[in-house]
């Protein structure tokens, strides 16, 4: 059974990734600052695996922490990399945050991880927001990195940078770049989903609050862009399909005879949503009321973004299975559980 680190595995996509990887006969260890999750994600995580997780609280930022604790974990044989602050809104309004946060961790995390003198499979939560404004639509893993829209997505660009550089330098590491796209939904459980800590920072979270009446009213940022209905769009991709991407490419890197690998890839749909489609789905599929309005455009945002998937389709033989249908009952299935809870 091999031993996986997962670093911020009890944030949104790490703790629908650390149920898909114990699913698959992974060992799991998480570690998790709690700046914007919960210890309540644990208890759901393994209430759903049955399984007792080893988890610590760690500020990975902490490096003689950092490098204490991979030195006590050396038996790990692969890293997927979290940790991270994610939100572009947010990153615009405070972009020294993200940037310590962001590379600070990755650093820390990576300079212990090279005293461990091993072969160590790297996973790094990476973000189609590295292609900043894109030429060409659906967008491919060869479109060119341009200067990020927001300070989140250079954190994203920096990252990918030291981990290319990193590789080329160390026998030790073979590494896989995962782009996200734009992942929403939750466990058909409803014991874990997207928790945001505060206002949240992204559509789906923002539209379930508003459901239940934990928020007035939604905003949609802007309705002037040149798309069918004036709203920006998106690739929405269930979260259990992003999760499982991260599984199989652990697989991929596990059957590598190579050294010194490096890669990206794309994971979404390869559809693209309006976010005013989004919202009259959740509508549609859920059947209630939801009250929004329209705003002025929000600084960062890109007015299209939607993946081209092949590559990680033939590649690394994953493929997205789950609707947005799906994604967006289980969503609202999660805040009803969460509110009902917190009652």
């Amino acid at each position: 059974m091999s031993k996986i680190l997962v670093t911020g595995g009890l944030g949104y996509i790490g703790s629908h990734t650390v149920v898909e990887l114990c699913s698959n006969g992974y060992e799991v260890v998480i570690v998790d600052d709690l700046s914007n999750s919960s210890l309540r994600v644990l208890d759901g995580i393994e209430s759903i695996t049955k399984s007792s997780i080893k988890f610590l609280e760690l500020d990975l930022k902490n490096l003689e922490l950092t490098e204490s604790f991979i030195k006590s974990n050396n038996d790990i044989d692969g890293v997927i990399h979290f940790a991270a602050s994610k939100a572009v809104g947010e990153s615009v309004d405070d972009p020294l945050k993200y940037y310590n946060n962001n590379i600070i961790s990755l650093l820390n995390l990576l300079t212990a991880l090279k005293k461990l003198d091993k072969k160590i499979n790297f996973i790094f939560s990476s973000s189609a927001t590295v292609y900043g404004k894109p030429d060409i639509l659906p967008i491919t893993e060869l479109e060119s990195i341009k200067i990020a829209e927001s300070p989140y997505g250079n954190t994203k660009q920096i990252g990918e940078e030291i981990l290319f550089d990193l590789v080329k330098s160390s026998i030790n590491f073979n590494v896989l770049s995962l782009r996200y796209f734009n992942p929403i939904g939750a466990h058909s459980s409803a014991l874990i989903g997207e928790l945001p800590i505060g206002t949240p920072q992204n559509l789906v979270p923002f539209i379930t609050q508003t459901a239940i009446g934990k928020r007035d009213i939604l905003t949609v940022f802007g309705n002037d862009y040149n798309t069918q209905d004036g709203t920006c769009l998106r690739d929405y991709i269930h979260v259990i399909d992003l999760a499982n991407a991260h599984v199989v490419g652990l697989n991929f890197l596990n059957i590598k005879k190579e050294s010194n690998y490096y890669d990206t890839f794309n994971i979404g749909t390869g559809k693209a949503t309006s976010v005013l489609e989004l919202i009259e789905g959740f509508v549609k599929f859920n059947g209630i009321k939801l009250n929004y309005q329209i705003g002025n455009r929000r600084s960062g945002d890109v007015e299209k973004c939607y993946a081209e998937v092949s590559k990680a389709n033939n590649q690394l033989k994953w493929k997205s299975k789950l609707t947005i249908k799906e994604a967006l009952i289980s969503a609202w299935n999660w805040e009803k559980y969460i509110s009902n809870e917190k009652l």
